[in-house]
């Protein structure tokens, strides 16, 4: 018989089932977290805890989310084939459990896949928790999660661990492991958590099959089954759930959690043969909510911020969903004979009602800025906000380029030849126009000033909004964060009125492919092609086009310091990380 440990617990009130549903045409509703609060525990009874628990059945591990100065969520799966399950969670300063901080019983079953997400509250700030689950009936336990409430006052340092884009059948997730083995504070997902392709799509390559990551199911995600399935094959990979385990993540989603190139109401990936698209994004987001869930009574809402003490504002914007107008397609303003209907598109690129954030979203930011006092405010969003402003004719190379390969697997000789020679005499140009020149002809200069953004997907998709959010920040000190391009850049950011300079530190990928896809990793060429795209981009720091890696970005009192950690391989468990730049804002 097992011996006994008596725990007095504080058990998980009924009572709050009221705070975790709404009445809703059809039925209930369920909103993704369990709330607990201090005041709504019943300790009246007595929970008794078996010593010598097995950690079967919690297949996908712990996790924790969303950290405040006075809550956080704690979450877990169980897998069974009963209805439901019904798990003691225990949080503890503690590893030992011997003190319990906080404690309750919740029960869950299929209609959330049989999740629990507990969105605990009334804790004191600037704690290093314990917790873990405990099925009493099969005498299992979890692995024990460690997470962390926020300081308040004065705050002399937090590391955030910034990163985004990590598909599964691209290789093997040893960013994910660097992240967990470091020393971080919390875990910043800039989204593309999952990718929502079918075997033999995007990411696939000759490593995939051979170090089983064919994406699983096997077809095209639609259905709130096929996320759900999806979510279990990533979050069963050892480095994810370690990396849950050992820190708190805040994430927002990109758009491969719904389709590529989401918008308000639509995809680029999304065709009329695979249903409503609005049954397929509500699908999306409650798989979401199921697995990565936030502070949120909402399951579309997920733009929120956080207080770092007076150190940092982290504000986490949806760039994606929520108000995204449809991204302009530079193709659409070509004839049939080639020429470009420049007055056009001006027209409708610098539409002033053109938005990415919605009224609603760009509403509240522009309030969670007015009246904030700290230090940094730290916009945490998915895409590139640096403009990126690159000599027209070097897109329409890169673009030939991409298409050859998209059709026939490789670009053919001539093409990257014809590109490299192009990209020489493009930065002979610049580096003369920066020089003053004054031998540069008129053809020469048209050359360097006829520009294009590089993607309407990002910010430089929707300038005139993006003027608004900068000058929101005038008089205060504004770093950005970004992911979605799978590779590594920093710009400055100068408003058009110059009131306003901010700085951006964008991640690479977990494993998604970069520019190496394309344009080969053979190292003097990728590092001349570095060079060139710096160069020719103003205001560009930084760009590191072919290696995975994440960011550890540093906030201090003075100072603002991001290192690019990337790894050596994604094809073999056998890696090493190391920091391969380091910018100070």
């Amino acid at each position: 018989m097992h011996n006994i440990k008596r725990i007095m617990a504080k058990q998980f009130n009924r009572r709050s089932f009221l705070k975790n549903s709404l009445l809703a045409t059809g039925g209930i509703i369920l909103i993704p977290n369990f709330i607990s609060c201090s005041n709504d525990d019943d300790i009246s009874d007595q929970i008794l805890i078996p010593e010598n628990l097995n950690q079967s059945n919690f297949d996908f591990g712990v996790a924790s989310f969303d950290p405040t100065q006075s809550q956080v969520i704690i979450w877990t799966r169980y897998s069974t084939e009963n209805a439901n399950a019904t798990l003691v969670w225990q949080i503890s300063t503690e590893s030992s459990f011997n003190t319990l901080v906080r404690s309750g019983e919740v029960t869950t079953d299929s209609s959330r896949d049989f999740t629990i997400a507990v969105e605990v509250q009334d804790l004191q700030a600037d704690q290093k928790l314990y917790y873990r689950f405990i099925n009493l009936n099969d005498q299992t336990v979890s692995p024990i999660g460690e997470t962390i409430t926020l300081p308040t006052g004065s705050v002399n340092q937090v590391k955030l661990g910034v990163t985004s884009c990590a598909n599964y059948a691209a290789g093997l997730f040893n960013v994910y492991n660097a992240m967990a083995n470091s020393d971080i504070d919390i875990v910043v997902h800039l989204g593309d958590y999952i990718y929502e392709y079918g075997e033999n799509e995007y990411g696939t390559n000759q490593y995939t099959e051979t170090l089983g990551r064919t994406h699983n199911p096997t077809h095209e995600i639609i259905t709130l089954d096929d996320y759900r399935t999806r979510y279990k094959q990533y979050r069963s990979d050892e480095n994810l759930m370690l990396l849950h385990q050992k820190k708190p993540f805040i994430s927002v989603w990109d758009d491969h959690e719904i389709t590529n190139d989401t918008y308000v109401n639509g995809a680029e990936n999304h065709q009329e043969d695979e249903g409503s698209f609005e049954a397929r994004k509500q699908s999306a987001l409650q798989a979401y909510s199921e697995y990565l869930p936030a502070m949120t009574n909402d399951i579309s809402i997920i733009y929120r911020s956080f207080q770092i003490g007076d150190l940092a504002n982290l504000i986490m914007l949806d760039t994606r969903l929520v108000g995204r107008d449809k991204q302009l397609s530079i193709t659409d303003y070509f004839d049939a004979s080639g020429n470009f209907d420049a007055a056009t598109y001006q027209q409708e690129w610098l539409d002033p009602n053109r938005t990415m954030l919605g009224t609603t979203q760009k509403n509240w930011l522009l309030g969670e800025v007015s009246g904030n006092t700290a230090e940094w405010q730290v916009l945490g969003q998915q895409v590139l906000m640096g403009k990126m402003m690159v000599p027209a004719e070097l897109l329409n190379a890169l673009g030939t380029i991409i298409a050859e390969i998209s059709a026939t697997g490789s670009a053919s000789d001539a093409s990257m030849a014809a590109f490299q020679q192009q990209l020489a005499e493009l930065v002979q140009l610049k580096v003369r126009v920066l020089n003053n020149d004054p031998t540069l002809t008129p053809q020469e200069l048209a050359r360097i000033q006829t520009v294009l953004p590089y993607n309407l997907d990002a910010w430089d998709g929707y300038p005139t909004e993006r003027e608004i959010i900068l000058e929101a920040f005038a008089g205060k000190k504004l770093v950005v964060l970004a992911g979605d391009t799978h590779n590594a850049w920093s710009s400055q950011i100068v408003s058009n009125s110059g009131n306003v300079t901010a700085t951006e530190f964008a991640t690479s990928s977990v494993s998604s492919p970069g520019f190496d896809t394309y344009l080969g990793s053979e190292p003097a060429f990728v590092s001349a092609f570095q060079d060139a795209i710096t160069i020719l981009i103003d205001d560009l720091n930084y760009f590191d086009s072919a290696q995975r890696g994440y960011m550890q970005v540093t906030f201090a009192p003075g100072s603002a310091t991001s290192n690019w950690i990337f790894v050596d391989t994604v094809f073999s468990d056998s890696f090493s990380a190391q920091t391969g730049q380091t910018i100070t804002a």
